[in-house]
């Protein structure tokens, strides 16, 4: 037993050492612009100007070790030339993945905050604003996750973030809050079984939970903070179908309108009609409950957003609309927050 240990971690350290000599690679750039028109109606008022312009551009570059282990960054510019986000990933081969991450929403158990199938967009996020809370664990703040090789189907993730709410920083800083957010850290499996049948070939099942450390505090008291997830997708022939559940326990302990939890539930179906042209129709529905079991009502108020979708693409280009409909946005029971609007969108890619 002891001449095997020695053995891999022998080949391990000749791995690692590796990791200082690095061929040349090569750096790419994508992008493209979103043109849309909305037109607003239920309980907002004015739509004003119904035309938005979006454009970004994304840098990526890749090389390869001495070992065979490969390297690969993506740098996101979004609207107005704004930098977005830096992500390093090093793939190393049997011994799965490291990804280096500011927070754009690819890792830990936020990037199943909704998988459900769609011709566009999630149904909260297809221009029309709703306030739903969605678990996000280590996703918005700078990470490092490992992600497994996969195996019988079975790949996992494990993500930590430092200190979750602290600015992006660059290289030799140094970055902190004065809050009583600390640590996060997540975990997620993602498991596409392989049961020898060629009618669950397209069956995906995912879990995930995610922990935030909170301080207490005389000025805001708090517990830390538990999220989960799990759902699964299956696609047969062009239909694609999908559910899934997820929950928050905010932590809050004070407050006379604290919020307790919330708990999610979402599903949705698309339908490839060919190669180009898609539909598909989603809801998304969010309970949230008080600290205070007197508020009223006291299990909150029933947030629920439903689209429908329609997506065609012709080479670059795509076209899109969608038919969103919100009840109860933010959460709250008035006529304003009850919402509707249908979307126009244009996209072109190069």
């Amino acid at each position: 037993m002891n001449k095997l240990t020695k053995v891999g971690l022998s080949a391990l350290c000749s791995s690692l050492a590796a990791v200082s000599s690095a061929n040349a690679g090569e750096m790419t750039v994508t992008g493209g612009v979103d043109m849309s028109w909305v037109s607003l109606g239920g309980g907002q008022s004015v739509t004003g100007n119904p035309i938005g312009i979006g454009s970004n551009l994304t840098f990526k570059g890749n090389g390869e070790l001495d070992n065979g282990w490969t390297f690969g960054v993506t740098v996101a510019m979004l609207n107005q030339d704004a930098y977005s986000s830096t992500a390093v990933n090093l793939n190393m081969g049997s011994f799965g993945s490291l990804n280096f991450n500011q927070g754009d929403s690819g890792n830990g158990i936020d990037a199943f905050d909704d998988k459900m199938p769609t011709a566009w967009e999630e149904p909260w996020g297809a221009g029309l604003g709703t306030g739903v809370q969605l678990v996000s664990g280590v996703g918005t703040a700078n990470n490092v996750q490992y992600k497994t090789p996969t195996v019988f189907g079975i790949t996992m993730t494990a993500a930590v973030a430092p200190d979750k709410s602290a600015a992006d920083v660059g290289d030799k800083g140094t970055g902190s809050t004065t809050d009583n957010t600390g640590k996060a850290m997540d975990g997620t499996i993602n498991i596409n079984p392989s049961f020898g049948t060629e009618i669950l070939s397209g069956l995906n099942l995912f879990v995930g939970a995610g922990y935030t450390e909170r301080f207490v505090s005389f000025v805001n008291p708090a517990n830390d903070r538990y999220e989960g997830v799990m759902g699964g997708t299956f696609d047969i022939g062009p239909i694609s179908l999908g559910y899934a559940s997820s929950g928050i326990v905010t932590g809050n302990k004070g407050g006379a309108t604290a919020v307790d939890w919330y708990k999610n539930s979402m599903y949705g179906v698309a339908f490839n009609v060919n190669d180009d042209l898609s539909i598909s129709y989603g809801e998304h529905t969010s309970l949230q409950g008080f600290v205070n079991p007197n508020n009223s009502p006291s299990n909150g108020e029933a947030l629920g957003v439903q689209s429908y979708q329609i997506a065609y693409s012709m080479g670059g280009a795509s076209i899109r609309y969608a038919k969103i409909d919100v009840d109860n946005a933010a959460y709250q029971d008035a006529p304003a927050y009850d919402k509707e609007a249908s979307v126009i969108s244009v996209s072109l890619a190069f």
